[in-house]
């Protein structure tokens, strides 16, 4: 992007400028041996994307401006949301529109996304705090219905860095909702606190989707669990040919 004949010491300039203007920058950053232009693996300063955006809006460079746009243009968007929350609702029926997603599916993913809010708010009040914690129960309920582990159900879709539920099947996403539903209302019941209890209730839950699912696979002979996905055809094909 700096197009600087001298990219190792812009870079290390840049980032004492960040240190002197009280940027954490340079705390997020990692070293990764990486391959150098002398063939040579050699230490090379990494970062996570938040942190790589952060850089970019340093670069006083036109190949940067666009990036710098986008940001403040997503940053507007968020703004907008924080005053109009059913923005962020709209925007993303938008997106999903953009990606040919029916109105049926988007109605049904828009749908469970709210019963999810619904488990995780009844957590968050039952002294379930951290992330791990909840992903530790999002994993129990998702196991007890599908058989799969969230890993595992990715890894069937062929997904690596995309949310699940924006691959699933209607008939996952309805028996995903079942299984979320059913968590919430047996914890509230048995008044489960803290994470043992709420994985107890997490298994309880899932069984009943479960039960559902075996119910109607045995009357169709079709399977719910699938490994379709709305990944793009280059993608697919990639995925298809790895499998292969």
């Amino acid at each position: 992007m700096t197009e600087s004949p001298r990219p190792r010491k812009y870079w290390s300039a840049l980032k004492t400028k960040l240190q002197a203007e009280g940027s954490e920058v340079s705390q997020n950053l990692g070293q990764l041996k990486m391959e150098a232009e002398d063939g040579k693996m050699r230490e090379t300063d990494v970062a996570d994307t938040q942190t790589l955006l952060r850089i970019i809006q340093s670069i006083p460079s036109p190949k940067a401006e666009p990036f710098k746009q986008w940001l403040a243009k997503v940053g507007y968007e968020r703004m907008q949301e924080i005053a109009d929350p059913e923005q962020s609702l709209d925007r993303a029926r938008e997106n999903w529109q953009k990606l040919g997603r029916s109105e049926k599916w988007i109605q049904q993913r828009m749908s469970g996304q709210e019963t999810r809010n619904k488990r995780t708010d009844y957590w968050k009040e039952s002294g379930v705090e951290k992330s791990d914690e909840f992903a530790f129960l999002t994993n129990i309920i998702h196991q007890e219905w599908t058989g799969l582990t969230v890993k595992k159900h990715k890894d069937l879709k062929g997904l690596k860095i995309q949310n699940l539920r924006d691959h699933m099947s209607e008939a996952e996403l309805i028996y995903t909702a079942l299984a979320e539903l059913s968590t919430r209302q047996i914890a509230e019941a048995e008044k489960a606190k803290g994470v043992k209890q709420n994985a107890v209730a997490g298994k309880k839950g899932g069984m009943v989707a479960r039960n559902a699912r075996n119910e109607l696979e045995s009357r169709t002979g079709k399977k719910v669990i699938s490994s379709d996905n709305f990944l793009p055809p280059a993608i697919e094909k990639k995925k298809l040919n790895k499998k292969k």
